[in-house]
């Protein structure tokens, strides 16, 4: 059975897409990560949260204050890619639900509770994360998604109001020379999915 989307298009967003290691220096423009967010912001979170912000970090010395927190095997790599995203949960999501989802004026008031809020949060972001690499990867780019850093630490440097928490760090950019690893291998559908 085939699919609707054209094979090529598959190729980009999956099949062919790698996790970038290196970056030619073309430089990723405002108006590219503009278009990114407006492909992936229509992807669906659970009654619309949209708990996903994202932080790009652009200068010297906002690269230097994040690198300082990263695992160091991501440390050059994210000192060199042409950009980098901080991806994090707004935990305080549910003040914008009223103008964001009116049918539900009650939605708020579900999200009182601070470990439900959190948890909501995380998990809606997460899946936004995901989106937001399928649309990198839509703009012709390559994302480096990477959780191997001191969250607690990208939360102070760069979140001091604590209300939001960083969920994964994305270099993003063209892919340089040697950008990727040998492809690790996938899990075969009757490995993944039962029927009952």
């Amino acid at each position: 059975m085939s699919l609707v989307l054209d094979p090529t298009a598959q190729d980009l967003l999956f099949r062919e897409a790698r996790t970038a290691n290196t970056f030619a220096e073309e430089p990723v423009t405002e108006d590219q990560v503009q278009a990114i967010y407006d492909l992936v912001k229509y992807g669906p979170t659970s009654m619309n949260q949209q708990p996903l912000r994202i932080v790009l970090v652009r200068s010297v010395e906002a690269r230097e204050r994040l690198t300082e927190h990263l695992s160091e095997g991501n440390r050059k790599k994210t000192a060199d890619a042409p950009l980098v995203a901080i991806l994090a949960a707004d935990n305080e999501f549910h003040e914008q639900l009223p103008s964001q989802f009116p049918h539900f004026p009650q939605a708020k008031e579900l999200f009182v509770e601070r470990e439900t809020r959190e948890r909501s949060a995380r998990l809606n972001a997460l899946i936004q994360v995901g989106y937001f690499i399928i649309g990198v990867r839509a703009a012709g780019l390559a994302a480096g998604p990477m959780t191997g850093f001191d969250a607690e630490g990208v939360n102070k440097e760069f979140f001091g109001d604590g209300k939001h928490s960083a969920l994964v760090v994305v270099n993003i950019g063209k892919p340089g020379e040697n950008a990727w690893f040998p492809r690790s291998p996938r899990l075969t559908y009757n490995q993944v999915v039962t029927t009952v």
